[in-house]
């Protein structure tokens, strides 16, 4: 195994190298990051950087690793759209039969684009939901809403009587289980915005049974995100179980358990286990707490899904340094990936072409061209010597990367594309400045 290959082992299969070939008997010239069975490299010289990369290969193996671990339940995998929303994304997804979990009436309507019918595998989250999307939920006929707080009980209950609807619904209760997490995505203890306190959850229920308009039907809980140990969901989905019993002795019919999403990803330290056990483990957890209870489990993953499936393409323009700082300014810059500017989160750099025995190392700042300090993909971080023009891929760029882009310093955001095998799709198209200006007066 060359050098190369050797950094990204242990690593999921969407991306690795490939022996670049040439002479007469073929000897190995070096080595070439592929995404399937197709050269960055080539992608970069069709589409040009920077450019997202995902693998459809990697996104139906992960899937049918959350099938196969749930296999035994009744249950429906509701991919967090917040994650990644293209529609080509979303359209492979709904080929294999995944829900999904929204949280804005924008997610919903890219839903069903991809699929009206989708809509039936739908559950609705998120702490500020208008009666606008509320009124658009109901005509599409989701599965669930996940309800936050006494004050959206009332408008949903509204809303849907002035449609003569029913709206279908399970509270979101807050457990107050710890997770290690980044703060920012820690969404399961009392003084998170989150749900309501599971203490207050049997008031509310009631309430609401009482109300034509709703139908009580599940308990709901989320309490992070990036969670690698397995212990706070199930620490979580004890009190929920907990919680079922009592709502079902008060009368309600409990037939869904959403056990919300956080299933985290070996960004840096490769020591999770291969992912069908890791997701078997995970299973695990969420199961025992609920065994006998015959609910209905509902699976928000996003992350653990489309994350390792991702890449970031970018190219070196310029090496640059300052006295003792050495830095490579690439072309991506944090309007395309914001991840490490907002949680100071770390992405594997990989460099795509490796020549036969090149080994030196140089520690860098991989940064970009925003007017901002905090414009960085990697601080000190020992890479491969590289050189102006060379192509790098950050990794584990599938999931809240092109969902969190944006426009800042009039940037274009990247062009997106799927690969399959050997076969390559544009799923979106790389932004114009007249894209940009159209909408402005």
């Amino acid at each position: 195994m060359n050098r190369a290959a050797s950094r990204l082992q242990g690593r999921p299969p969407a991306f690795s190298y490939h022996d670049r070939k040439k002479g007469l008997f073929r000897r190995s010239a070096g080595s070439v990051l592929h995404c399937d069975d197709v050269a960055l490299s080539r992608l970069a010289e069709r589409f040009g950087t920077p450019l997202y990369v995902y693998s459809a290969t990697a996104i139906r193996e992960r899937m049918r690793v959350f099938e196969h671990a749930f296999r035994k339940v009744n249950h429906t995998v509701c991919f967090s759209v917040k994650a990644n929303s293209n529609l080509g994304i979303l359209r492979l997804l709904a080929q294999t039969g995944c829900g999904f979990d929204v949280v804005s009436g924008g997610e919903l309507e890219r839903v069903l684009r991809v699929d009206r019918r989708a809509a039936k595998q739908v559950v609705f989250s998120g702490v500020g939901k208008t009666a606008e999307e509320m009124k658009a939920a109901l005509k599409a006929g989701i599965l669930l809403f996940n309800v936050e707080s006494e004050s959206e009980l009332w408008v949903l209950a509204e809303s849907a009587a002035r449609l003569k609807r029913t709206a279908r619904i399970a509270l979101r209760v807050n457990p107050d289980v710890t997770a290690e997490t980044h703060p920012y995505i820690s969404t399961g203890l009392h003084q998170h915005k989150f749900g309501v306190p599971i203490a207050a959850s049997r008031r509310l229920y009631a309430q609401a049974s009482g109300i034509r308009s709703l139908s009580v039907a599940g308990v709901s809980v989320h309490i992070g995100s990036q969670i690698t140990d397995v212990k706070p969901f199930s620490e979580a989905m004890v009190r929920v179980a907990e919680l079922v019993q009592r709502l079902r002795a008060d009368g309600h019919q409990i037939d869904f358990v959403d056990a919300g999403g956080g299933l985290g990803i070996a960004y840096k330290e490769r020591n999770l286990p291969d992912f069908e056990d890791y997701v078997a483990e995970y299973a695990d957890a969420l199961l025992r707490p609920l065994r006998g209870l015959k609910v209905h489990l509902l699976l928000e993953p996003g992350r653990s899904i489309l994350g390792p499936a991702g890449a970031l393409l970018t190219r070196v323009l310029y090496k640059k340094t300052n006295g003792a700082k050495k830095f490579l300014v690439v072309d991506a810059a944090m309007n395309d990936l914001l991840r490490p500017s907002l949680y100071n989160a770390y992405h594997e750099i990989a460099k795509v072409e490796w020549k036969e025995g090149s080994s030196v190392s140089a520690t860098v700042d991989v940064v970009g061209p925003i007017c901002e300090t905090g414009d960085f993909f990697a601080r000190g971080r020992e890479l491969p010597i590289s050189d102006e023009g060379d192509l790098l891929a950050i990794l584990d760029a599938g999931a809240y990367g092109m969902a969190l882009a944006s426009n800042y310093n009039t940037r274009p955001r990247p062009a997106e594309v799927l690969v399959d095998g050997k076969s390559v799709t544009v799923i979106r198209r790389r932004e114009t400045i007249a894209d940009l200006l159209r909408s402005e007066l």
